[in-house]
This record gives C-alpha cells, structure tokens and sequence, in this order.
C-alpha cells in the first residue's frame, strides 16, 4: 500500500480512572473503507472523538500524510480534512440541506469587506450543494425544503454529503445506518461506496456484520481499549473470525 492518509500512533486516553485507549494505533489509506469494529465500551467511539478534536489525547501522535497534527478540538480536525458524520447526524431541522451543508462556514462576498459586513453567497451555496447531491444520487422531495420534512435515510444522505463536500483526506461515518429501514440502509451503503471510489479514505465504524463483509477492505477490532486484530478483506469465510476478537473467544 501507499502511505496512509491517516495514521494514529500509540494513542492513550484517559478519563480519570478509566484507561479508554491503551497504546492503539491505526492507519487509514485513500480508496478505501475501514471498518473499526468493537463491542460497546471498547474504545470505537473515544479513538474517533480523539482524531475528529472532541477529545485530544493524552499520549500519541496523529499524522495526516506522514506529517504529525496537533488536532484539539474540531475546528483542527476539519482543517486537517477530517470530516466526521456522528449517529445524531447534527442538523438542524429547520435549514435547508444547503443552509446545513455551511452553516458556520458560509460563503460571502464581496470578500474584501470584513466577514461582518458581506452579504451571504447564497446561491452559490445552493448550486454546490445541489451539485454535490446530484453527484451522490441522492433524491430529495425538495431542495428548498427543511430538513424536518424529510425521511431518516434522506437525512443521513445529507449529513454525509455534507461531510463529502468539506473531507479533503477522511470521512469517519458512525453508525451511519442504525435506525434506518433497508431500502434507506441500502442509499446509505451506495454513498459509502461512493466516497470510497472517489477517493477518499471512510472509516465506518458499525455493528452489523453484512455491511462490514459488503463494504470493508479491512477491519480492526477494539476491545477494552486496545487492538487486538485486523483482517485484509472482510468476508463470509472470515466473519467468525472477526466475531470472536469482538467477544473474546479467539
């Protein structure tokens, strides 16, 4: 392989007493999906908060393109081209998916006026938007309409165009079809899919075995803070495997 896009040294986390991450590390590389894999409580979800700038770690080193980044909190990590899509999805149901897509990063002009005094590139902020929806395939009963009124797989679509159009080097998906039915589930997996031929580096952290065998190119498992496997190339023959590092059973 190349050299990783993202890659996580020796990470440690802690949390008072609790020792959420013991000494892991990670890489991720462009085109492909890394399932991070774990049961609840194995450290899946502080290892990501600590390379999206929710948390920063305690010792370690995280590296974009060979070269280490101090990432403290989420404005570092989008700066580094991280861009996460967490299980609440951060919306607000009454934008529209445009107004989403750059709400705290809005575009305006003219731009030699202070940011205070412009006035809101408002259609340009529309056309990207609904190209990059038009680009992911994603179908929307309305492009002028609040994301409230729209299903749970819509949302999700929305959520990870949006991380698709910021993501310069990784795009981290939590979850990204719990609670979904499975024709929604399905759009969902076809954008994953997507982000991945286009180059982008997705870790996808799930706990439903299908997806991981469908989409994976690797898998690492987690459990009790530490890393305790990686298989090349999910697959039927190999899912057992990958259940017992989760369980413990190895």
């Amino acid at each position: 392989m190349t050299k990783p896009v993202l890659e996580v040294r020796s990470a440690h986390k802690r949390f008072g007493a609790v020792h959420a991450l013991k000494g892991i590390g990670l890489m991720a590389y462009r085109g492909e999906v890394l399932a991070l894999l774990g049961d609840n409580g194995a450290g899946k979800s502080t290892l990501i908060k600590c390379v999206s700038g929710v948390h920063e770690l305690d010792e370690g080193d995280i590296l974009i393109d060979g070269d280490k980044v101090l990432i403290h909190n989420p404005a570092a990590a989008r700066s580094a081209g991280i861009e996460t899509v967490y299980q609440d999805l951060a919306l607000f149901d009454n934008l529209t998916p445009a107004e989403n897509f750059y709400c705290g990063r809005e575009l305006s002009f003219p731009r030699w006026l202070p940011r205070c005094a412009r006035f809101l590139a408002t259609r340009q902020m529309d056309s990207e938007a609904a190209a990059v929806i038009d680009r992911l395939k994603v179908k929307l009963p309305g492009f002028d309409a609040q994301v409230a009124l729209m299903s749970g797989g819509q949302r999700q679509a929305i959520a990870v165009a949006r991380a698709a159009v910021f993501a310069r080097k990784v795009v981290i998906l939590d979850e990204p079809t719990a609670a979904l039915g499975l024709r929604e589930s399905r759009k969902v997996l076809n954008l994953i899919a997507q982000l991945r031929d286009e180059g982008n580096a997705v870790i996808l952290i799930t706990h439903n075995m299908e997806h991981v065998v469908e989409l994976a190119d690797r898998a690492v498992v987690l459990r009790q803070g530490h890393k305790v496997g990686e298989i090349e190339k999910p697959n039927r023959s190999n899912q057992q495997d990958l259940v017992a590092m989760i369980v413990g059973a190895e």
